[in-house]
């Protein structure tokens, strides 16, 4: 990929890093939260997903940046971060009080949800190890300048969690940029995380002093909207909305406005029911302009949460491979259909599944 410059993977430890958050996810599988008896646990964070999809979907080196409250519920993550394949080495582990007044773990109640009821997320995450986890408490040039990363991944919803994280996650695309690290950010405007804390106007406000840092950036149009406040001129803040043109349009802008991005992707999605939607995605580069995945109508999904953010590895992986962006952008896309036909946050694909689907494979089974 001409646009970006990445590190040869004999000079690096890892492939890829992500900073972020890494909750408990409780699943009521095709039930209710409000009736459950019985949950299903997964771990899952919109950075860490793209950590995980990058190791087990396609077979690079990564690792979580991330805290954990040390008690039972914080083991229980590792173990699944560990079965994910993700090094864990960086995970900061802090003391618990035995009630949680102070330091927790961030806990996701997650329902999948079905036809006309659409899906539900209750995040429990107030007070949490990974939003203390300050800028200090990394050594950034041990690990982006002794061992060597090619990617860090982070976003805007860990930037969300606390000004303590927002500092962080500004400490960590500065050491990325400063030792030649190629920096992605996924805007992921949730305005249920920002509105105690001065709503779109902080979430502006933090997102434009990361920004600078970032070289791929990731947004729908709310994100860019909400996030960074570009607007798109006649259309509403629905995505489905919206022509690909004015999109376009819109990016344009952006670029202007941020010469150092030299990705800007987003997926394309038309929600008809909490299991039908038409997925795509689109991205842009210097060089390319804008390219477009193949769209998908009418997509049957058992469970949608981190579509998104299997979009991004599959892109992140396409990129680091020095695919075209057109190439990765079909692989991100690919990527992320496959992630939402089973359930929980992180995928469960093979790097066969998802060439075969962004070569234009279909779904006859394979013998």
């Amino acid at each position: 990929m001409s646009d970006l410059v990445i590190r040869p993977a004999a000079q690096t430890r890892y492939d890829a890093v992500s900073l972020g958050e890494v909750m408990l996810r409780l699943d009521p599988g095709e039930g209710r939260i409000r009736t459950a008896r019985s949950f299903r646990v997964w771990e899952g964070g919109g950075e860490y997903n793209v950590a995980r999809g990058l190791r087990r979907a396609f077979g690079l080196r990564t690792a979580v940046v991330t805290a954990l409250a040390d008690n039972e519920v914080g083991r229980l993550v590792e173990d699944c971060i560990l079965a994910g394949g993700v090094d864990p080495s960086f995970i900061r582990w802090m003391p618990y009080d035995g009630v949680g007044r102070t330091v927790r773990n961030g806990l996701n109640f997650t329902e999948r949800g079905f036809g006309v009821r659409g899906a539900v997320g209750v995040s429990d995450r107030g007070h949490t190890a990974a939003a203390q986890l300050g800028p200090r408490d990394v050594d950034w040039d041990h690990l982006f300048g002794e061992l060597g990363v090619r990617w860090l991944h982070t976003g805007g919803i860990y930037a969300a969690l606390s000004d303590t994280s927002a500092q962080t996650v500004l400490a960590a695309v500065q050491a990325a940029r400063r030792h030649g690290t190629v920096v992605s950010y996924d805007l992921n405007y949730r305005p249920s995380l920002w509105k105690a804390v001065g709503g779109q106007a902080r979430a502006q406000e933090v997102n434009r002093e990361v920004a600078p840092y970032v070289d791929v950036m990731i947004g729908n149009e709310e994100d860019f909207t909400a996030a960074l406040g570009f607007a798109v001129d006649g259309v509403d803040a629905n995505l489905s909305e919206l022509e690909i043109d004015s999109f376009a349009t819109m990016i344009g802008r952006v670029a202007e406005a941020y010469p150092n991005f030299r990705v800007i992707a987003t997926t394309l999605r038309t929600v008809r029911s909490a299991t039908v939607n038409d997925w795509g995605a689109i991205a842009w580069s210097p060089s390319t302009g804008v390219v477009q995945a193949t769209h998908r109508e009418r997509l049957e999904i058992l469970d949608r949460v981190g579509g998104g953010d299997s979009f991004a590895s599959g892109l992140v992986y396409g990129l680091l491979s020095g695919e075209p962006l057109a190439t990765a952008v079909e692989l991100g896309a690919a990527h992320g259909a496959l992630a939402m036909t089973t359930p929980g946050d992180t995928s469960m694909a093979t790097l066969a599944e998802v060439r075969k689907l962004a070569a234009g494979g279909g779904a006859r089974v394979d013998r």
